[in-house]
């Protein structure tokens, strides 16, 4: 057999099995790709000492980089979650866009709220929001949580420094300011069309009262609103804006700059330091310790007790990374990835339409958005190293691999399942609803990146 075919096949069988790994036998997905990754090297003949090597490049190179933004970021995002930032700002947009507009609201807030908190936590702190103005418009919960949700998918799965797109962003070394600025570009439509536009439709259709078991909930946030004394207990909106905006546009400072000022001069210089991923979240972590910790009464005990819990959930997930960038770096040394880019331009297939087809397909077929970012910018990697392309193009192709990656959430997928349980719907409504939200979401993000593509 000829060898190229055989690295094909051989690569076609090392996904297939992880999609096994993880599907049928629940292997968790940071031992299946260190598995496979394995066999993979065994199977194209990479000795075991050049696979070792292999697995400590590969993990070091991902790892380094993702390890600090996670870690960082999640510990900002908890202490918004505490200190109750987050309510407030939701509770704000709701008071300034008025009634009316109220899923307009909620999705600009699910937008924001997104960046420093995992979507999951964001939408159990936010649904007795979602109870109270269902019960008192009498309007399905899908008016409102349909919108919220949208906003809350589209950071969570398209702009850093939330995981997903970190994760795609450092296993494709792709400049995060790109991915921010394109994220936003792409994903501002996605939520208008799968939020507040989606929901209104499919509200009317499927009529979604407030679960009988959390109407205890909703009774107790009933009062929480803009104009109550409860809201003085709560972190000043401008606070907790600037908080979460801080850190994209130091990072958006950094990409532009080069554009601006002239190289070497001292206010380049500047913006290029605070602008560096790992020094914004810095300033910003360390502003969120002081403005929402200690200036609120945290001790110094309880803010390192929160911090410390935070990073738990981010250590998976820095796992599973560094796993799919020892994944990637096999498929490179492998030379499986001259083979496919020479197999793809053989087709024709641009290599945008490529990365959201299979990152579509993973995520279909696996269920986590992380793991198929993951593994399909571990498969788009040595592809693309072999071209020469902008770094504005492979910010693109983040959002490419991240749109594919959001798309058709359905029973295999944990998001689904909160959204059935909080939303108390039947596993068809919730089909009709929230996995077709994911989906326009998914395909929107597409279509813009496709676009954007062609000019960059």
């Amino acid at each position: 057999m000829d060898s190229a075919v055989w690295l094909i096949i051989a690569a076609a069988l090392a996904v297939g099995l992880l999609l096994l790994l993880v599907m049928r036998t629940k292997l968790q997905a940071f031992v299946a790709l260190i598995l496979v990754s394995i066999l993979l090297g065994l199977g194209v003949g990479m000795s075991p000492q050049e696979i070792i090597a292999t697995f400590e490049k590969g993990m070091g190179d991902t790892v380094a980089f993702i390890a600090i933004v996670i870690g960082l970021g999640a510990m900002f995002g908890e202490m918004l979650r505490v200190s109750g930032g987050a309510e407030q700002l939701a509770l704000t947009m709701l008071n300034k866009f008025g009634e009316k507009k109220s899923p307009w609201a909620l999705g600009v807030a699910g937008l924001i709220i997104s960046v420093p908190v995992f979507l999951d936590v964001a939408l159990v702190i936010l649904v007795p929001i979602l109870y109270t103005l269902a019960n008192k418009s009498k309007k399905s919960l899908l008016f409102y949580g349909i919108p919220l949700l949208a906003g809350l998918l589209v950071t969570h799965g398209m702009v850093p420094p939330t995981p997903g797109p970190i994760a795609a962003a450092s296993v494709l070394e792709a400049d995060i300011g790109w991915v921010i600025l394109f994220g936003l570009i792409a994903g501002i439509p996605a939520m208008i069309l799968a939020g507040p536009l989606f929901g209104k439709f499919i509200s009317k259709r499927i009529h979604i009262n407030v679960p009988e078991m959390m109407d205890e909930q909703a009774a107790a946030l009933a009062e929480l609103e803009p104009s109550t004394e409860n809201q003085k207990e709560l972190p000043g909106f401008g606070t907790v804006l600037s908080l979460i905006l801080l850190p994209l546009v130091l990072i958006l400072f950094n990409t532009v700059s080069p554009f601006i000022f002239d190289e070497g001069s001292t206010i380049r210089t500047i913006l290029t330091f605070i602008g560096d991923p790992y020094i914004a979240l810095t300033i910003t972590t360390l502003l969120t310790f002081y403005i929402l910790g200690t200036k609120r009464g945290y001790t110094r005990d309880e803010i390192q007790q929160i911090t410390t819990k935070s990073l738990e959930p981010a250590g998976i997930i820095i796992l599973i990374t560094g796993a799919g960038g020892i994944f990637g770096e096999v498929l490179v040394a492998s030379g499986i990835g001259d083979v496919l880019a020479n197999t793809m331009q053989q087709v024709d297939l641009p290599i945008v339409v490529f990365a959201f087809l299979t990152a579509a397909l993973l995520r279909i077929s696996i269920g986590s958005v992380t793991v198929a970012m993951v593994t399909t910018s571990s498969i788009v990697g040595p592809i693309v190293s072999t071209m020469s392309v902008s770094e504005p193009f492979m910010g693109v192709l983040v959002i490419a691999v991240a749109s594919g990656s959001t798309i058709a959430s359905h029973v295999n997928d944990s998001g689904f399942w909160m959204v059935n349980r909080y939303f108390g719907m039947s596993v068809a409504d919730t089909l009709k609803s929230w996995t077709a939200m994911s989906t326009i979401v998914a395909l929107v993000g597409f279509l813009v990146s496709l676009i954007i593509s062609f000019f960059v």
